[in-house]
């Protein structure tokens, strides 16, 4: 009887701690952390917003509590009653590269017998059961904040009467001067389906706020997701994140790039987890450093892992990266990621100076696994967007959030309303966009800043001005234009453009849908695409490696429609009459006996182009758009038919030519992008109107033309070719002794080029045509290619002091053509991360 109640007592007798945990610097909740009764078994863990209850029998007067990537903690608890407490973690200290060192030191690192490397593998062979993309149908909510912080700013710049103003903008943040830029929270809803793969995006909501107006806020978005990880997966074999591909410690063939450790064992009354770190085999190689948190219970999954880089990675102006992912268990049983933090701050100089800090948090939650809905909602497009998601109401996002925004963000939106009614701010943000985006904006039109001056050996100095209107003018109609003038050859040119959109977006935005009527008299060099485009030449292109003498004056007038699709699909139905005459050292004669002169030739063409991008990601400047490349293929097919008699046009033709650009991720060996072309024209037609294949005599480097050729070198009726630039991100250069310390990456190039010519566009075969150029003081002369292609290929170094790569090119082929160089160096100045 004694025994019984004795035993009563104790079960009566109950210890119950509760509570929230937090990051000490950031205060934000910190999920998957472990708390356990001191000397016991007897453990919990906290959910997505850090909380936590724990209970056991008896009296217990401490709790332990660990994380990776924190510093362990115990609390002294009250025994037999119910208590709570507010705990804050320090982040570890603890440098894994210190760790792989002194295992070395005692004994070689080696994959075999290592029982780190044997629950590597487990966990590896276990990846695809683990993940929730293997389920046949997934569906989940997720909300995301992302931020861009200046910090470290200079007390003079501070401290600057012009600056003054601005100053409530700005926070202290250990001992530094920080200030908030840019702040964007939403809220999405995303859909999978395996069998067939189709995955679905739908935005509900969205709050932004900008104060750099002079980048683009979807330009920033785009980027931000590409620095900071659109979706860091930890299953996947490579990670996509800092505009890299990183390979992730569980990847399929891990164990040969990174070092593994078992750090820690974790019990709780639920499982047994095991620490494991992993550290690169090569401190320069794309690869993190980290731990992660695994279970023993027989599903090998991850639980929590912590991502780094160390300091010798090779990637610029890169001070520090931390990936948190906090994995939370689901009714199935399995570990499903809840909360996805990512941070990454960016300086010129590595470890000092000023710099600017980002941000990315995810949360995830309400996962439904297998629960598919109707076929037609399939068919939907993958990425939707509600109507009325811009929410800026803060009593909306306070519901909304899963978390609490820090005070500094919250403070920066009641800011941002000020500062963008202060004048001064208004000015400055215009010098910048004006230098930044080349238009100086002033209202309903804005004056190009790069139409005032380039030069050629034709017009010599060309001075110009020119611009275009704006929504303020008018939402749909928009016009452009310029007008220049050479110093040595005296000749106006101009264009004349006028855009009728019919969904009231500006045609340098996506999507376009338009009309477009177009006047352009200018001059252009053999070989250049010059349909329905400004070709007037760039002041990069006035740095010639030999002289470019073949030139024409093109009066072009043009009708186009272009539309764009929510897919990336594309359009441009068009019509234009172009006369061209020869200028430079370029003349037109028949093949006739007399050797006939031709003032000019004029064609009158229809076109239509079309476009398909999937998944494609678009950069829209002030001035552009630009494609950011990434893995999905882009096509491009161009048909177009000569129309003789109409406009005085003198020819009949029909011409056909196509692109397909793609870029292949080989993990740890970098990139490659492969572009394969090719081009047929059908009738008899002059030179001018057949393929001249694009030359490039600039001193720098262009991916897209031949860089050993001569402007109009080479003609042709048909022809196919492929183009290769296989980037290796310093993967062979980063283990070279001394030369790692440079962080040079290295390139391959290999251009090749088949092709021919019709005996009926032959003018040495056939009469009626025009004869080709033959060389003479300066120029190459014009040939076709024969039963051997047109080869060249190159090696490069890129990367040196950050803004140079160059390019050693070697022609292999057609070395018998006056004035070519067998040999060749080009330049690229370019800033890359």
């Amino acid at each position: 009887m004694a025994w019984l109640l004795f035993s009563l007592s104790c079960f009566a007798q109950q210890t119950t701690v509760s509570g929230k945990i937090v990051d000490a610097v950031t205060g934000q909740p910190l999920p998957a952390v472990s708390i356990i009764f001191a000397g016991t078994h007897s453990g919990t863990g906290t959910d997505s917003l850090g909380v936590f209850t724990l209970s056991g029998p008896g009296s217990r007067s401490r709790i332990l509590i660990s994380a990776v990537g924190y510093q362990p903690q115990t609390r002294i608890v009250t025994p037999n009653v119910k208590s709570e407490v507010h705990i804050k973690l320090e982040r570890s200290q603890t440098q894994l590269h210190e760790v792989a060192i002194n295992a070395r030191s005692a004994k070689p690192y080696h994959n075999k017998d290592n029982p780190a490397v044997e629950l590597i593998r487990r966990v590896i062979a276990q990846k695809e059961a683990n993940r929730p993309q293997s389920a046949a149908y997934l569906q989940y909510n997720q909300y995301e904040r992302v931020g861009l912080t200046l910090f470290n700013i200079p007390p003079p710049l501070v401290n600057n009467f012009l600056f003054k103003p601005y100053r409530f903008m700005l926070d202290t943040v250990g001992g530094k001067l920080s200030g908030e830029v840019y702040l964007s929270e939403k809220y999405y809803r995303q859909y999978s389906r395996k069998e067939p793969e189709k995955n679905i995006k739908i935005l509900e909501t969205q709050k932004e706020s900008n104060i750099i107006k002079f980048i683009d806020t979807a330009a920033v978005n785009i980027y931000v997701n590409r620095l900071y990880g659109d979706k860091v997966d930890i299953y996947e074999n490579n990670i996509f994140i800092i505009n890299r591909q990183l390979l992730s410690p569980i990847a399929d063939h891990a164990p040969d790039f990174y070092k593994f450790f078992i750090t820690d064992t974790i019990r709780s009354e639920k499982d047994t987890l095991v620490e494991l770190s992993f550290t690169p085999r090569n401190k320069g190689d794309l690869l993190f450093e980290g731990h992660l948190l695994v279970t023993l219970n027989g599903s090998y999954a991850v639980t929590a892992c912590e991502l780094n880089v160390n300091s010798q990675i090779n990637i610029n102006f890169l001070r520090s990266l931390n990936v948190d992912l906090d994995f939370q268990q689901q009714a199935s049983g399995r570990y499903f990621l809840v909360k996805s933090d990512t941070k990454a701050d960016f300086g010129i100089l590595k470890d000092k100076g000023f710099g600017v800090k980002g941000e990315r948090t995810i949360y995830y939650s309400k996962y439904q696994v297998d629960q598919p809905l109707g076929p037609v909602f399939y068919q939907g497009n993958s990425e939707q967007v509600l109507p009325g998601f811009n929410r800026p109401d803060s009593a909306y996002w306070a519901k909304q959030r899963p978390d609490t925004l820090p005070n500094r963000e919250a403070d920066y939106y009641r800011h941002v309303g000020v500062l963008e009614k202060m004048t001064s701010f208004k000015r400055a943000t215009w010098i910048a966009a004006t230098f930044t985006g080349g238009y100086a904006d002033i209202g309903p039109f804005q004056f190009n800043i790069a139409d005032i001056v380039s030069y050629s050996t034709l017009e010599g100095l060309r001075l110009g001005v020119g611009g275009r209107t704006t929504p303020k003018f008018n939402k749909t109609i928009y016009l452009e234009g310029y007008v220049a003038d050479g110093t040595l050859d005296h000749q106006w040119k101009y264009n004349a453009t006028a855009y009728y959109s019919f969904n009231q977006t500006p045609y340098y935005r996506y999507p376009n849908n338009y009309l477009k009527i177009s006047e352009q008299y200018d001059i252009g060099l053999p070989g250049q695409n010059t349909g329905n485009r400004n070709f007037q030449t760039s002041l990069s292109s006035s740095f010639q490696t030999g002289t470019s003498r073949y030139y024409f004056y093109t009066r072009n007038i043009s009708l186009d429609y272009v539309k764009e699709f929510d897919n990336h699909f594309s359009f441009d139905a068009g019509f234009y009459n172009r006369i061209q005459q020869a200028a430079g050292a370029l003349t037109y004669t028949l093949n006739d006996a007399q050797q006939t002169p031709v003032n000019q030739i004029t064609s009158s063409v229809f076109t239509l182009s079309l476009r398909y991008a999937p998944h494609e990601q678009i950069y829209q400047g002030t001035n552009d758009r630009n494609t950011i490349r990434y893995k999905y293929p882009i096509f491009t097919v161009v048909a177009s038919q000569g129309l003789k008699g109409i406009l005085n046009s003198t020819n009949s033709y029909t011409s056909f030519t196509g692109t397909i650009v793609k870029r292949f991720y080989l993990s740890q060996l970098g990139f490659a992008d492969v572009t394969l072309l090719g081009g047929l024209v059908l009738g008899k037609v002059p030179f001018p109107l057949l393929n001249i294949s694009q030359a490039n005599q600039s001193i720098f480097y262009s991916p897209n033309a031949y860089n050993q050729m001569r402007t109009l070198e080479f003609i042709n009726d048909h022809y196919a070719g492929l183009n290769i630039t296989q980037s290796f991100n310093g993967f062979f250069l980063n283990k070279l002794p001394l030369i790692e310390r440079l962080k040079w990456r290295e390139f391959l190039t290999f251009k090749i080029l088949y092709g021919g010519l019709r005996a009926e566009n032959n003018p040495s075969l056939t009469s009626g045509l025009y004869n080709f150029p033959v060389p003479s003081s300066g120029t190459t002369g014009t040939y076709t290619l024969g039963s051997i292609p047109y080869t060249e290929a190159g090696v490069g170094i890129g990367n040196i002091f950050k803004v140079l790569r160059v390019d050693g090119i070697r022609r292999l082929n057609y070395l018998d053509h006056p004035g070519v160089s067998k040999y060749g160096i080009k330049f690229t100045l370019n800033l890359r991360l």
